[in-house]
């Protein structure tokens, strides 16, 4: 899983949407009965799993965490960023010391038999849960940036991020009742805290909020919940240092909170770690 990029080139999103308001329907009661005319519903805003909004998600992760707009460069990205969890590569910061890179390798492998990296796949067990580069150095970024070139390798990546990470945060963010931004708040708290039962993990980010706000779906008002939710996302950022900066929620989520701006549209202005970010 992700982790924040407390300085720079770290590696690597929620929930969508309004429930439908229907425009009153306005019956024309006249002496020869004639036809009734009803308003036609508005089409509900496009949660974070339309293309355009998942596209603006990946380039809101990528500023965090690789201080780019560019998140299709970063299928080659690989670095032990010194936070405990080993190597952190590609697009979402897939980590040797978490179980995702494993699953990661493991599904490259099984679509790409003999594939540059599937020697490393008992290595790769055996430093699960650990920072331990043992049977990885001294090739394995090398080997890893070779693999980054292969279009399965970069598919297999897009389809980890969406089955771990984008689809849940999505999933319980349109149970939630939440917009596009929302649902990008559920995402990268997820990216980066993982969803286990550690107490800074997404699940227990979100029962914190709970504690203090409801969600749409409970009957809650959305910005007070988002930023109850924030609240607890910064909360759980600051329990560990190489989190601790929270530039990514007070000068990216909060701003676009701050404004209203629930449906995550464009164009859209943040900084990150200080550095000014525009989506067109």
């Amino acid at each position: 899983m992700v982790h924040p990029n407390p300085g720079r080139t770290t590696r690597p999103g929620a929930s969508r949407r309004t429930v439908l308001a229907v425009l009153g329907a306005s019956v024309a009661a006249l002496p020869l009965l004639k036809a009734t005319h009803v308003a036609a519903a508005p089409a509900a805003a496009p949660g974070l799993d339309d293309p355009a909004k998942k596209e603006i998600a990946m380039k809101l992760v990528s500023s965090a965490e690789n201080s780019s707009l560019d998140w299709k460069a970063q299928y080659k990205y690989i670095e032990d960023i010194g936070d405990g969890r080993g190597y952190t590569a590609g697009i979402i910061g897939f980590c040797s010391g978490t179980g995702d890179m494993l699953d990661l390798v493991q599904l490259y492998t099984d679509r790409r038999p003999g594939n540059v990296l599937a020697k490393y796949l008992p290595a790769l067990r055996r430093v699960n849960g650990s920072d331990s580069h043992d049977g990885l150095d001294p090739n394995y970024p090398k080997d890893w940036r070779k693999a980054a070139q292969d279009t399965a390798f970069q598919q297999a990546q897009n389809d980890e991020r969406d089955r771990v990470y984008f689809n849940p945060a999505v999933a319980q963010g349109k149970s939630d009742g939440l917009r596009a931004l929302g649902q990008f708040a559920y995402y990268d708290a997820i990216v980066m805290h993982g969803d286990g039962d550690d107490p800074t993990s997404f699940r227990n980010i979100r029962k914190r909020a709970l504690r203090s706000a409801k969600p749409p779906a409970q009957g809650g008002d959305e910005v007070t919940y988002l930023n109850a939710f924030l609240d607890a996302r910064v909360w759980a950022m600051k329990q560990e240092e190489a989190h601790s900066d929270t530039s990514r929620v007070d000068t990216e989520q909060r701003v676009f909170l701050r404004k209203g701006n629930l449906d995550l549209d464009t164009p859209l202005d943040w900084k990150v770690y200080g550095d000014p970010y525009h989506i067109g």
